[in-house]
Formats: structure tokens, C-alpha cells, sequence
């Protein structure tokens, strides 16, 4: 940000103030409140959300500093703010895994070494390994292993085939993010999830085993 651009000092100490008045206005919503669900402790709490934003934006860009709190999110998607058209778009996939049992990992990764000696880790052969050095690497760590599976096979492969690799699903979600124009070749590679913007999402997919507790409360409900 440019130094016309950087809010005031005065900007910042109004934007403290108002998290001052929002956190009175929340705690006497809070004191006042008539049921689990009351909506004054609820907008209450938003502007309090609103307020602490504002501060942290304005603090960060005036001295390039940041505060120690975190709002809790309800869970709600944002509304979409992109493009009406996009005519690009971004997919971001996380899938997280545990490995449970590391020596069929172990195991897998040393099957593809065996039939396609190339498959072993870059890393490995860069260093000078022999490919029978890496191979046999590939077959005794568990970081070597990685990642020969995730380079020999197709996420959505490993996906479905998890437990083959001993590894267990953990949460995943997939974000369709609408772009303004195409990135640049190389553009993003070293930060690709920086710009993940919320408020771009045209569809996302989420899948947690919070969802089928949530079902098993409500149908022993």
C-alpha cells in the first residue's frame, strides 16, 4: 500500500474506539440476554466481528501490524462477490490423510520402485542415489514413500483407494473459485492458496465425519 493510501493515525484510534463501544454493546446484549438464541446477542456479536475486522485492516496497513484475536466463524458461506460471467476459474482441493499403517505404505511404495525404477524420489536421485539406493529408500521411509504413491498415482486414485496405501481419510473439501482473467504462467505457484477468496466461491464441496455425527444426533433425536 502506498503511503497516500495508509489510513491516518487518527483512522486507527477510531477504529479501536469503535471496538471499545462494539464489546460494551456485546457484553450488555450479553447480560441482557432472553434465550439461547437471543438476536440482539447475535448482532451484537457481528458488529463486534465488524468492528475487530476494520481495526485489524487498519492496524496492519498504518504499522504493519496485526492483533491476537480471531472471530470465530459461524459456519455460513459468505455471499458470492466475483464476477456475474467468470470466464476463469480456479479448483482448490484439500484432502487430509493419516497414516495408520505406514508399513503397507512402505510396502506400496516399494512395488512401484521395483517396476519403474524412475519413480523414485527426485530428491533422492538428485543427491546421487543409484536407482537402487532409491529404490530401496523409497521402501524404508515413510517420507520417501509419500512420495513416490502421490507421484505414480492420481489424487483422486490415492482418493479412492486409500486404504490400500494404509492411509485413513481425514476432512476434504473442493473450492470452485471464480477468477477475473487467467493466471500468468508460473504466477501462483510458489503461494497457491493465498488468494483463495471466500467470496469468490462458486460451488464448494465438503466431506468431515462431523457431518454423519450431526445425522446420528439428529436421528437419535
Amino acid at each position: 500500500m502506498s503511503d497516500a493510501a495508509q489510513p491516518s493515525a487518527a483512522e486507527v484510534r477510531a477504529a479501536a474506539e469503535a471496538i471499545k463501544a462494539a464489546l460494551d454493546r456485546h457484553l450488555d446484549a450479553v447480560e441482557r440476554r432472553s434465550g439461547e438464541d437471543d438476536p440482539a446477542v447475535s448482532a451484537a456479536f457481528n458488529e463486534l466481528a465488524a468492528a475487530a475486522e476494520e481495526y485489524d485492516e487498519l492496524l496492519y496497513d498504518a504499522y504493519d501490524e496485526v492483533t491476537p484475536f480471531e472471530i470465530p466463524s459461524d459456519g455460513t458461506i459468505p455471499d458470492y462477490t466475483g464476477p456475474e460471467e467468470p470466464s476463469a476459474l480456479s479448483v482448490l482441493i484439500r484432502r487430509d490423510y493419516t497414516v495408520v499403517e505406514p508399513q503397507r505404505l512402505l510396502s506400496q511404495a516399494q512395488r512401484v520402485t521395483d517396476l519403474d525404477p524412475d519413480a523414485a524420489p527426485v530428491d533422492d536421485r538428485r543427491n546421487g542415489a543409484g536407482e537402487a539406493d532409491a529404490g530401496s529408500q523409497a521402501g524404508s521411509s515413510v517420507h520417501a514413500a509419500l512420495g513416490v504413491v502421490f507421484g505414480e498415482y492420481e489424487p483422486d486414485e490415492i482418493a479412492s483407494r486409500h486404504k490400500e496405501f494404509g492411509l485413513e481419510e481425514g476432512d476434504s473439501t473442493l473450492w470452485v473459485v471464480a477468477a477475473d482473467e487467467p493466471a500468468e504462467p508460473g504466477e501462483w505457484l510458489q503461494a497457491p492458496f493465498d488468494q483463495a477468496d471466500p467470496e469468490r466461491v462458486l460451488c464448494r464441496f465438503d466431506v468431515s465425519s462431523v457431518f454423519d455425527e450431526e445425522l446420528d444426533e439428529e436421528d437419535e433425536d
